[in-house]
């Protein structure tokens, strides 16, 4: 498998320590990794990353 070509947040600083990346890694895998950490790597779907972030945006989930 090839390696996966990491995408920067928009977000991220201008120095590129401090934000948060992603791949596609295969047809429905979305890898996530922070910058700082790069070989620490999350793996899910498309539709699970897609409802967390509508959810973050939605003022969900409230882990308090």
């Amino acid at each position: 498998m090839p390696e996966p070509i990491w995408l920067k947040s928009s977000f991220s600083e201008a120095s590129g320590n401090n934000c948060v990346e992603v791949a596609s890694i295969k047809h429905d895998c979305i890898a996530l990794r922070e910058s700082d950490s790069p070989t620490v790597i999350l793996s899910t779907n498309r539709a699970a990353l897609r409802a967390l972030v509508l959810g973050v945006k939605a003022g969900q989930p409230d882990l308090s």
